[in-house]
């Protein structure tokens, strides 16, 4: 599935399913597992632990460890994120913890650093590549525009 950029996801609580698109007046996100960017995110991190489980054993604490951690602090630092959106600097704050200049392009430079190892191909280094980017993209909206995130805050 291709993530668009700026979409999210939320569930309507009245018949349990699950709706894409954007955010609409009244509808209520009830946690940032509803995120299409977390869900993203989260769905880039097992792709990425299931790839580098054939990596070289001599890997292990090295590349991938690394890009285990970086792929999964994108998610973490997202969901941390949400917890403190009753403040808007603090909730963009966090979220460029996990945008381009921190943990997206971390895993961005380990997975160059595997292609370059011939650990992986490049069909897989574009596709994984594709999809932080895809990442960046909806962590740069919702920093640009965090107040639809952070008005939902029940007091």
């Amino acid at each position: 599935m291709k993530w668009r950029s700026g979409a999210w996801l939320w569930q309507h609580k009245d018949r349990g399913q699950k709706t894409e698109g954007r955010r609409r007046v009244g509808e209520w996100i009830e946690s940032y597992g509803e995120l299409r960017v977390y869900r993203a995110a989260f769905e880039l991190q097992q792709q990425i632990f299931e790839i580098t489980k054939s990596f070289p054993k001599e890997e292990m604490y090295s590349l991938t460890d690394q890009i285990r951690r970086a792929s999964r602090s994108i998610g973490a630092n997202l969901a941390e994120a949400w917890q403190k959106r009753r403040y808007e600097s603090h909730f963009v704050s966090k979220l460029s913890d996990s945008d381009a200049d921190a943990e997206q392009a971390e895993t961005q430079h380990w997975l160059d650093t595997a292609l370059a190892c011939r650990y992986i191909t490049p069909e897989i280094h574009t596709d994984l590549l594709s999809r932080c980017q895809d990442i960046g993209r909806m962590l740069g909206n919702m920093i640009k525009t965090p107040t639809p995130f952070c008005r939902q805050f029940k007091s």
